[in-house]
C-alpha cells in the first residue's frame, strides 16, 4: 500500500516580496534568476509578474484561499464553549463541538479560530485554595486596615523563605526540530526527591531591612525563638520607635510560648489573616532574590554557595522602600496590592 503523501504547507508571499519581484523583472532578471534570489519558485514569480501585467496589482483577490467550515455564528458559539470552560485543551473543544453541532472539526481549527477571536492559551496563574471563611476574613482585615497610610511605615513584615539549588518554573523552553523530542540535549532532568536548599528568615520596614538568616532544619517554636527572635527580631524592632511585627499563622508563630515571649518583650503584632501570603510585600523581595539567582551564569554547586550568594544578592538590594498601597477592590471578594520594590 503506498504511503499517503503529506499536505504540503505553503507560505503566502508578503507585499514586499511581490514588488521585489516586479522590481527585478522589470530590471531585466530571468525568472529563475528572479526566483533564485527571492528564494521561491520559478512558477510562482511568473504567476505574480502575470497578475501585474494582466491587472496591474500584486494584493491578493478577496476571498481567496480555502473557506471556513464555521460561520461567523458558529465561531462566537466556539467562543462560549472556551470560555465556559478555561481550562479545556482545543482537543476537548474540537470534541465538544463535534457532539454539539454534528461537524467535525480539528484541533488546529479550533485554535486557529479562538486566536482570530483574541483567545490565546496562556499559563495560569496560581493561588491557595480559599474557603469563604478564608475570603471573609481577609476581607475584614482589609476594611479594618483601609484607611492606613502613614501606619505602614511603622510595620515590620517577616517571612521566611526556601531556595533551592535546582528548580524549573515552567518556563524553560527547547528549540529543537520535530523528531527530536528524546535528544539529549532536548530533556531536562527533573530531580523526584527533596532538592537541596536554603531556608532563610528575614524582615522589611518601611526604609530600613534586617539581616537575612540561615535556618538549618525544622524550625520549631524554641528555636524560633532562640534563633530569630532573640537575637535578631526583636533588637530590630526595638530600633524602630513605635513599630508593629507583622508575621503569618505558621504553627512556630502562633504556638502559646513564642506568644509568651511577644507579651513579655511588648512587642505589637499585626494581626494577620490565615492564608494570606500574597498579602505580604516581602513575598516580592524573595521573588527579586530568586530571579537574582536564576540570572547568576555561575552554576552553584552546593546549599554553602547557595546562601553566599543570597547574602550577596541581599545586601545588593541596598534599603528595599516597600511602599503599600491598599488599593480595595471589592469584586469578587478579592484584594489587590500595589508594591513598588526599590533595588
Amino acid at each position: 500500500m503506498p504511503r499517503r503523501r503529506k499536505r504540503a504547507r505553503f507560505e503566502q508571499l508578503t507585499e514586499f516580496e511581490r514588488g521585489r519581484i516586479i522590481g527585478l523583472r522589470e530590471a531585466g532578471l530571468s525568472y529563475r534568476a528572479v526566483a533564485s534570489r527571492v528564494q521561491r519558485n520559478s512558477s510562482t514569480v511568473m504567476r505574480v509578474w502575470k497578475q501585474w501585467t494582466d491587472e496591474c496589482r500584486t494584493t491578493r483577490k478577496s476571498g481567496s484561499g480555502p473557506r471556513n467550515v464555521t460561520s461567523a455564528r458558529d465561531d462566537r458559539h466556539l467562543v462560549r464553549m472556551a470560555r465556559t470552560d478555561r481550562t479545556a485543551s482545543s482537543r476537548q473543544l474540537a470534541a465538544l463541538w463535534s457532539i454539539a453541532t454534528g461537524v467535525s472539526l480539528c484541533a488546529s481549527s479550533i485554535r486557529r479560530r479562538l486566536l482570530q477571536c483574541g483567545l490565546r492559551a496562556r499559563t495560569p496563574l496560581y493561588r491557595i485554595p480559599l474557603t469563604h471563611d478564608h475570603r471573609r476574613l481577609r476581607l475584614q482585615w482589609a476594611n479594618q486596615h483601609r484607611d492606613w497610610r502613614a501606619d505602614w511605615q511603622h510595620v515590620v513584615f517577616s517571612d521566611e523563605s526556601r531556595f533551592n539549588l535546582w528548580y524549573h518554573d515552567g518556563r524553560i523552553r527547547v528549540r529543537r526540530y520535530a523528531g527530536e523530542r528524546h535528544l539529549p540535549e532536548c530533556i531536562i532532568e527533573r530531580h523526584s526527591g527533596r532538592t537541596p536548599g536554603v531556608m532563610v528568615w528575614g524582615a522589611i520596614a518601611y526604609h530600613r531591612r534586617s539581616q537575612l538568616l540561615r535556618i538549618v532544619g525544622n524550625l520549631n517554636s524554641n528555636r524560633y525563638i532562640r534563633e530569630v527572635l532573640q537575637p535578631e527580631a526583636v533588637p530590630f524592632l526595638q530600633s524602630l520607635p513605635g513599630a508593629v511585627f507583622q508575621q503569618d499563622n505558621a504553627r512556630p508563630h502562633t504556638a502559646r510560648i513564642v506568644k509568651s515571649f511577644f507579651a513579655a518583650q511588648q512587642v505589637q503584632l499585626l494581626p494577620w489573616p490565615a492564608c494570606s501570603p500574597d498579602m505580604s510585600p516581602i513575598e516580592h523581595v524573595w521573588d527579586v532574590i530568586g530571579r537574582r539567582l536564576a540570572r547568576d551564569p555561575r552554576p552553584v554547586a552546593s546549599a554553602d554557595e547557595l546562601w553566599t550568594q543570597e547574602k550577596k544578592d541581599t545586601y545588593l538590594l541596598h534599603q528595599c522602600i516597600c511602599t503599600v498601597n491598599i488599593e480595595f477592590c471589592i469584586i469578587s471578594n478579592a484584594i489587590s496590592y500595589n508594591y513598588e520594590v526599590v533595588e
